[in-house]
């Protein structure tokens, strides 16, 4: 019990957190309306700020906040961004102004080390042969969370616009206090290194990371599957109500369908992917599925058979577990946090680039002076990027997979 429960900290961090970022989102939109005044076009381009300025401060601060991991453990880093997220929280619920919404998000965005230091933490404590399967119940925990945020949110948001926040700021606030009476540091004082600003920003943690053997191949996949899945939060949207003429309601199913899919994949098929076909083999049916998804939805014109491809596609969540416990296995403990800092400045730069991609893309191959009338070919370009992928899987340079 006393092993286990930091890990249960872990996960019930990772559900949380995704709670309570999905919780506040119903309300996002009203709340916008409610401080500015304006229409909800214009509420619109405020959330583009709020989200664009959070993948600015995550891709900037993301290596800082790891390299500090490697400094001071993970458990001060960790406990401290809860802390933040609690006190950003109750300033959103308590702003009168848009600029102390886009202050609180821009704090919040620096502070953004949950899932990157919970990475870390995880590999400190696991062996080779456990990371993969606790990586994915981290993204499995991740998953339930966010499909359970936005339905709290919405009844949440019978109370009021601020209650949400309200909500969020509660379970952050209990969540940091289990885990300071139950998280044990991962760190060795012997396995800490000194704090260096030349690691510390996100070029120099890459350029650190990459002298790592196998490091340079790993993160050009990576990276080709965080500006792949972007995708979906950014146009399924669109393109469901362009191709299908799916309501909101439907939307939302579909993608909570998707959410579902992730979970069991990544909490329940990950551990026998992993004991059947290894580490190499589960990544390849990731991306596999991937891509035939992906091709599908080019040329889909029923949402039924869309609805069906989804369960295929979240077998991509076979991928991130197995390709962070390679790279995981490639840095040394020292370096763990700065590696996840360094994936999460990838994770926002897709953030920050892919959505305006994607959105020009879907806007000129659907509705009027469209240069063809087919929606679904925004999905070539993920196609395209996960088809780069599984090249650079199959090549045995720079290290093997297992």
């Amino acid at each position: 019990m006393r092993r286990s429960l930091p890990v249960l900290f872990i996960l019930t961090t990772m559900v949380l957190d995704a709670i309570g970022f999905g919780l506040i989102m119903p309300v996002m939109p009203d709340l916008l309306r409610e401080v500015t005044g304006e229409d909800l076009s214009h509420a619109a381009l405020w959330g583009g700020v709020l989200t664009g300025g959070f993948a600015v401060m995550q891709f900037l601060f993301g290596p800082v906040l790891g390299n500090l991991s490697d400094r001071f453990g993970r458990k001060p880093i960790l406990l401290l961004s809860l802390l933040v997220l609690a006190g950003d929280y109750v300033i959103l619920a308590l702003a009168g102004t848009v600029w102390l919404i886009l202050l609180a998000r821009l704090v919040n965005g620096i502070t953004s080390a949950t899932y990157s230091t919970a990475t870390a933490y995880v590999a400190d404590i696991s062996t080779p042969e456990e990371k993969a399967q606790r990586f994915g119940l981290i993204g499995a925990a991740y998953g339930f969370g966010f499909i359970l945020g936005p339905a709290v949110g919405g009844l949440l948001a019978e109370y009021g616009t601020r209650a949400p926040f309200i909500g969020a700021a509660a379970i952050t606030a209990l969540n940091l206090a289990f885990g300071a009476l139950v998280m044990r540091e991962s760190l060795r004082p012997e396995h800490r290194r000194p704090f260096n600003w030349r690691r510390a920003n996100p070029f120099g943690a890459f350029r650190a990371i990459t002298h790592l053997p196998g490091l340079g191949r790993y993160l050009s996949i990576y990276t080709a599957f965080e500006f792949a899945f972007v995708v979906y939060p950014v146009v399924w949207a669109y393109f469901a109500t362009a191709r299908f003429g799916w309501t909101p309601g439907q939307v939302g199913l579909s993608l909570a369908w998707y959410g579902v899919g992730a979970v069991v994949v990544q909490g329940v098929l990950i551990r026998p992917a992993i004991r059947h076909l290894g580490r190499r083999g589960a990544m390849m049916l990731g991306t596999l599925a991937a891509i035939l998804s992906f091709s599908v939805l080019v040329f889909v014109e029923n949402g039924a058979l869309a609805l069906v491809m989804i369960p295929i596609s979240a077998l991509s969540g076979l991928v991130n577990p197995a390709l962070r416990a390679e790279m995981s296995d490639r840095a040394a403990a020292d370096q763990q946090g700065e590696l996840q800092g360094a994936l999460s400045s990838l994770h926002a730069m897709g953030m920050i680039v892919a959505p305006i991609l994607y959105t020009q893309v879907f806007a000129r191959v659907s509705g009027d002076g469209a240069w063809i009338d087919l929606p679904g070919l925004v999905f070539a370009i993920p196609a395209a990027l996960n088809l780069m992928a599984l090249i650079l899987m199959r090549r045995r340079k720079e290290g093997s997979f297992a």
